[in-house]
């Protein structure tokens, strides 16, 4: 019987995320059209690790993938590692550095290239290290027509507020000579928004025990994904 209460209870309410749709899709284009003073979504760096690679260049950059976001949502930092040169490096380590008051990332990808394969994502477990959080390798390989890409998932932490602009730190990355650097300015930035109905709706879930913290949606809040969640969650609770 609770199950099918909880059921009910919960397609009662994304009825009334349907009705609001155009509300929570009014937030979702707002978010989208919005031009952040002072907070840029990506950085590039080009690197020269000077007399020990000369000739050598490799390229860091690291960006988020949204303007906006609301507490309880998810957001992705993507950093990728590269080379314009002839060098082919092999890194084995990158560490991100998220804002201030972030958890450990709830989901980390590591795009790599494979001998015979191309490049294949892989999920792998983020360690700490010093102050942020790495993934790590005997060696990724390298080259100009193929980066080394590393995505860290976080939750957006409850204390984020409307408007707040909120700042990474930057990166860091380990391999073999040459191409492992400290770049603590390759910082990017988001600014924090109100929930949007879809996201509030999804929030009072897991305050009830029918959602999962690392299953919310991301920071987006699409209406679609919202009810979709919705469901799927409360026939498998």
């Amino acid at each position: 019987m609770r199950k099918t209460s909880n059921i009910a209870a919960g397609i009662a309410a994304t009825a009334l995320v349907i009705s609001g749709a155009g509300i929570a899709l009014g937030s979702a284009t707002a978010a989208a059209d919005t031009t952040l003073s002072g907070c840029v979504q990506q950085q590039h760096v080009d690197y020269n690790p000077g007399i020990s690679s000369v000739w050598i260049t490799h390229t860091y950059d690291k960006s988020i993938n949204v303007t906006s976001a609301a507490a309880g949502t998810l957001v992705t930092y993507k950093v990728v590692v590269g080379t314009t040169s002839i060098g082919n490096p092999y890194i084995n380590s990158i560490t991100d550095y998220p804002p201030p008051g972030f958890d450990k990332p709830v989901k980390a990808v590591v795009t790599a290239y494979h001998f015979g394969q191309g490049e294949q994502p892989a999920e792998v477990t983020p360690e700490p290290n010093n102050g942020g959080w790495s993934v790590n390798s005997t060696g990724w390989f390298v080259n100009s027509g193929n980066p080394v890409t590393a995505e860290f998932t976080y939750k957006v932490p409850a204390s984020i507020t409307d408007g707040q602009q909120v700042m990474s730190g930057g990166i860091s990355v380990g391999g073999t000579v040459g191409s492992g650097s400290d770049q603590p300015n390759m910082s990017v930035c988001f600014t924090g928004r109100g929930a949007n109905p879809g996201e509030a709706l999804l929030g009072s879930l897991d305050q009830g025990g029918l959602g999962s913290s690392q299953n919310q949606l991301s920071s987006t809040g699409s209406v679609t994904d919202t009810i979709t969640n919705v469901i799927r969650r409360l026939i498998g609770s």
